[in-house]
């Protein structure tokens, strides 16, 4: 609790009056001297520890050469009260509210917090430990709190508002009034403007979401581990290969089933062995184990929690004065209304309807040939889409390995796109201590030759590794701080055997261009505050960076550089190359519509009313599907609404749409590059001056049409998705 120390306004008033009154039959006194003003003079804790204080490295990279696990949890702790009281300093401050003594002090704040928290996020996504876990587990609910004090303290928004009202009167430049709309929206959309009985009412709601938000996790990731499949007859595992057939057998001994195999679920609907299995009958058990998951009426079913969960929201969004939750979650994203949303998703559902029926009709007359007397159903669709497209294509993705030497993709296929587009150079070096020997760390110096950024490299699995693959900074462009990005990129590809190269798939190469455009997105960033710098933006905007990178992999300037066979040199074969190509586009109906009836089933679940009450989880979910005027019953969401862990408990609410947005901001901004001269320094320079740069600088879609000089059109991405 920190301690404000101010003169009593009271005290001063009484010691004036004292002062001035004199008997009238005391002789005459001198006059007594002004009093001073006041002294504000807030009492903020000092910090200690290795992050009290910018590191002394480089960039101020964090020095883990001397940061210890035992580092963290006084960190935290030290720099959330350090974060209180600086923002209650910034509250009580008695002089008028200034953009200065309100935003920049505001994004001043907290900064040995951040410090923490940022090598702390990292290593517990990346290279986390029981340590590391257990603080986590500790903190995160602290720092929720933290949070909740923050945007509910009523002065702090006093004074946010203040200027808020006044902000034409104030002089501000551009970015400083888009600093004070991003700061006044998020204290309202947390409930800054709710009073009495209303604030508690929502901290209630919170904190009842809260808790079904962790007991849904919990209770998924138990249910989807019970449901695995048990085969007793290895005969029913025809097709798979000897490591799948040997980690099913190692998955039952873990299990205490010996003699037995075990398939393991996915998070998925669709299961990545449906495409090898042969026989029907485990490829159907496989799939109805995996889309009745959550709903076996155990004590893992999630129906009840979501149903109360969806009912909550909508009342959240209601007292907050937004008519469904899927409003509220909306107004701050660049599609601004689910309204919005849905009709872009709505445009392309004629012509992905007609590709999943025309998909499905290849699959029954390939069946027919194969003899099959049923037609295809959800649990064969992959395995014997797999199978047409081999016939149709004759591709492997395995050919493609020997090419994708994952040194040579970063250094002479990503580093040499930024450097055409952007005019950037790489250095490796190796004075800067990392968190793993597997890291890599490179100078960035930009067009001039000025140093730029500093970008680490994790691409390998590891067991203390989460899955998936993603990009995030330790230290954020700012010129207020006058501080140069470091950011990092974190991969999960299978690490090579010792001695043996250093090979990736085509998929892999593809994710570290996407993953390099978040990075590029951090690191070209030209913003003097923190809150809207690099990739600080919306969900519906920040992919849009690093799918759009991911075009520059194929280009055939680039693609020339890079995909050289790991032994001889030689370029990849035209033929291998054309097939790769050709069949990317090959399954998009299925591909696309999975995704596309996920994100409407997310957006119909969050466009209930609070009047509506609890709804029955299985006759909604029936409904909703059935409204979409897509093939569902053969092409079922990726997720059901029982393990739909992105939206009930990823912080996917409502957002799920963000993933197909981006793409036809991918697509659409492709097809300007095209329109004019593709890939140049000129177009690169214009792609970073007004989209990389800008952080969330500017509204979202005027900063497109700025870029692009029109609205993004969906065709490009029918065409590129092969729907046209």
């Amino acid at each position: 609790m920190r301690k404000i120390t101010l003169v009593s306004l009271t005290a001063l008033a009484l010691a004036g009056c004292a002062a001035s009154v004199a008997s009238s039959d005391q002789a005459p006194v001198a006059e007594a001297a002004p009093l001073a003003p006041p002294v504000y003079a807030p009492v903020i804790p000092k910090g200690t520890g290795i992050f009290a204080e910018r590191s002394t490295l480089p960039f101020h990279a964090p020095d883990f050469g001397k940061i210890k696990d035992s580092d963290f949890l006084p960190a935290i702790e030290q720099g959330m009260a350090i974060k209180l009281a600086e923002m209650e300093a910034i509250a009580g401050d008695p002089a008028l509210p200034t953009f200065e003594n309100t935003l920049v002090a505001m994004e001043q704040a907290g900064q040995m917090l951040t410090r923490t928290t940022y090598v702390f996020s990292a290593l517990t996504a990346a290279n986390t430990n029981d340590t590391l876990d257990a603080i986590d587990k500790e903190t995160s609910p602290k720092l929720t709190a933290l949070d909740d004090t923050i945007y509910l303290n009523d002065k702090l928004f006093g004074r946010v508002k203040y200027l808020y009202e006044r902000k034409d009167q104030l002089g501000l430049r551009a970015d400083q009034v888009r600093l004070l709309q991003v700061t006044y929206d998020r204290f309202v959309k947390n409930g800054a403007t709710l009073t009495g009985d209303a604030k508690e009412q929502l901290k209630t709601i919170n904190g009842r979401i809260s808790t079904l938000q962790t007991e849904y996790g919990q209770k998924l990731t138990a249910a989807t581990k019970d449901a695995a499949l048990i085969i007793s007859d290895k005969r029913k595992l025809a097709g798979l290969s000897a490591g799948d057939i040997a980690s099913a057998a190692k998955a039952a001994e873990d299990r205490g089933l010996k003699g037995k195999w075990v398939l393991v679920l996915q998070n998925t609907t669709q299961q990545p062995l449906l495409a090898s299995l042969k026989d029907r009958e485990t490829r159907k058990a496989l799939f109805d184990a995996s889309w009745n998951r959550a709903q076996r009426g155990n004590a893992h079913d999630t129906r009840a929690l979501i149903a109360e969960l969806a009912q909550l929201r909508a009342e959240k969004a209601k007292l907050l004065g937004f008519p469904d939750f899927a409003t509220f979650t909306m107004s701050d994203q660049m599609a601004k209304s689910p309204t919005k949303a849905i009709a872009m998703m709505q445009q392309m559902v004629p012509a992905l309807a007609a590709q999943e029926r025309k998909e499905a009709g290849e699959l029954n007359a390939l069946i027919k040939r194969s003899g099959g007397k049923f037609t295809v159903q959800p649990w064969d669709w992959t395995f014997y889409s797999e199978r047409l497209r081999k016939e149709k294509y004759a591709f492997d993705e395995s050919e493609t390995k020997p090419y994708f030497e994952i040194t040579n993709v970063l250094e002479n296929g990503v580093f040499y796109a930024a450097n055409q587009l952007y005019g950037l150079t790489f250095k490796k070096r190796s004075d800067i201590p990392v968190y793993h020997p597997d890291v890599t760390v490179y100078t960035v110096y930009d067009k001039d030759g000025s140093e730029l950024a500093l970008f680490y490299f994790d691409p390998w699995k590891r067991d203390n590794k989460q899955g998936g693959a993603w990009m995030s900074n330790f230290v954020d462009q700012s010129h207020l701080f006058g501080t140069k990005p470091v950011v990092f990129n974190v991969q999960n590809s299978p690490k090579p055997a010792p001695g043996q190269p250093a090979l990736v798939s085509f998929s892999d190469a593809e994710t570290m261009f996407h993953e390099f455009g978040h990075a590029l997105h951090g690191m070209l960033s030209d913003q003097t505050y923190p809150t809207l710098s690099g990739a600080n933006t919306a969900r519906d905007f920040v992919e849009f960076p690093s799918q759009f990178n991911e075009y520059w992999m194929t280009e055939p300037r680039v693609f020339a550089q890079f995909a050289k066979h790991y032994q001889t040199g030689a370029p990849m074969p035209a033929a291998l190359v054309a097939k790769v190509q050709a069949a990317a586009k090959y399954g998009q109906g299925f591909a696309l519509g999975e995704v596309i009836t996920a994100a409407m089933l997310d957006q119909k679940w969050h466009a209930v009313g609070a009047a509506a009450g609890k709804q029955d989880v299985d006759a909604f979910e029936g409904q909703a599907l059935s409204q979409l005027g897509l093939e569902t019953t053969l092409v079922p969401p990726r997720y059901r609404t029982s393990y739909f862990r992105h939206i009930w408990g990823g912080g996917y609410s409502a957002g799920y749409y963000a993933y197909v947005w981006t793409e036809m901001l991918q697509h659409d901004s492709y097809q300007w590059f095209i329109d004019n001269g593709g890939m140049t320094r000129a177009n690169g320079q214009r792609f970073r001056d007004m989209v990389l740069s800008r952080g969330s600088s500017i509204d979202y879609p005027d900063m497109y049409r700025a870029f692009a000089g029109r609205d993004p059109s969906i065709e490009p991405m029918l065409k590129a998705r092969g729907l046209k």
